[in-house]
């Protein structure tokens, strides 16, 4: 299990200056297998607009994600909706492109997925059963009203052509960012934010907080029929944590109180494998954020700062071992 960061001791803590600032969390990137079937999902299905792609290979590519091929090369497609990006990335020439387990539910440490605000729930869910989307969620839950934080949200989870889990989000008046409640942005109207499974809150929150300068903005206790029947994981009961940049998406913990068992993710894993996902992070000085997660014993991904493309970035892994880019 990844253990990149301990913070096992308070004089660790000290030890770590405190402050870096994450100006904003600003896209997520996916591995796709077949980037001529998942482009055409994403824009027809979900409204998103191709705003560019473009092909990296070379000795750089190979020490920013860590991998030994001198053959390396991949082709990345940026997909926008309304105001937010993502990006899907198929390797060319790596064939380390494992899928993702048939049995992955969101308790287990590697997952990861979008949340995608709309603006009626039926007409979203109805577009999406038309394209006939894989389930993950029975269908559209609306959460219940002593769930406090989240009450009257109603959500559903489905897979892209790679089982990769996205979910599509509305929120009511008072409930999420007010933009979302415009009313002028169309079905699907942009990403609200990622979600991730952890193993538990306090290490995630000193690792995103205490390094990397979010700052969270809310917790929700979520349990019940709704819950089960949207996460598809029997008895669900689990703390989920907001947090926030300056700007851009959200980042959301999934802490399963219950059940036990969710697993690890794996030690071996690599940007080729189909399950993974990277966040970028644009924080305010790249050398310095280097400096605070070597010294509180990060497993890095990237074999140092490397220079690709003109931009200054590396990669590392979470507590929990999700990939984040980090850069200026």
């Amino acid at each position: 299990m990844f253990r990149g960061i301990i913070f096992s001791t308070v004089v660790l803590l000290s030890q770590i200056v405190m402050g870096q600032s994450a100006i904003a969390v600003d896209k997520v990137v996916i591995t796709v297998s077949d980037l001529d079937v998942s482009v055409p999902f994403y824009e027809e299905v979900l409204g998103f607009k191709k705003n560019q792609s473009f092909t990296i290979k070379g000795k750089e590519l190979e020490q920013l994600l860590g991998i030994r091929n001198k053959n390396l090369s991949v082709t990345i497609v940026e997909l926008q909706l309304g105001s937010e990006t993502i990006a899907l990335q198929e390797f060319d020439n790596e064939l380390q492109d494992r899928p993702v387990p048939f049995d992955s539910k969101s308790n287990d440490h590697w997952f990861q997925h979008m949340a995608i605000a709309v603006s009626d729930m039926d007409k979203a869910y109805k577009k999406l059963w038309d394209a006939g989307v894989p389930h993950v969620s029975t269908a559209p839950q609306t959460l219940p009203a002593y769930i406090t934080e989240a009450a009257g949200i109603k959500a559903f989870y489905f897979q892209d052509p790679d089982r990769h889990n996205i979910e599509i989000i509305y929120f009511p008046n008072g409930k999420g960012d007010p933009k979302w409640q415009q009313g002028d942005k169309g079905l699907f109207m942009g990403i609200d934010h990622t979600a991730i499974g952890i193993e538990k809150t306090e290490p995630s929150l000193e690792f995103y907080e205490n390094i990397l300068g979010l700052e969270a903005k809310g917790h929700s206790e979520n349990y019940g029929p709704e819950q089960e029947h949207l996460n598809q994981v029997f008895g669900a009961r689990l703390w989920i944590t907001g947090l926030r940049a300056k700007k851009g998406i959200g980042v959301e913990f999934l802490d399963y109180i219950a059940p036990p068992g969710g697993r690890p993710y794996p030690k071996d894993s690599a940007p080729t494998d189909l399950w993974h996902w990277h966040t970028i992070i644009k924080v305010g000085n790249l050398k310095d954020a280097f400096l605070k997660l070597q010294q509180a014993n990060a497993t890095f991904v990237s074999n140092g700062i490397v220079n690709l493309n003109g931009t200054e970035q590396f990669m590392v892994r979470d507590v929990d071992g999700h990939a984040i880019l980090i850069t200026e």
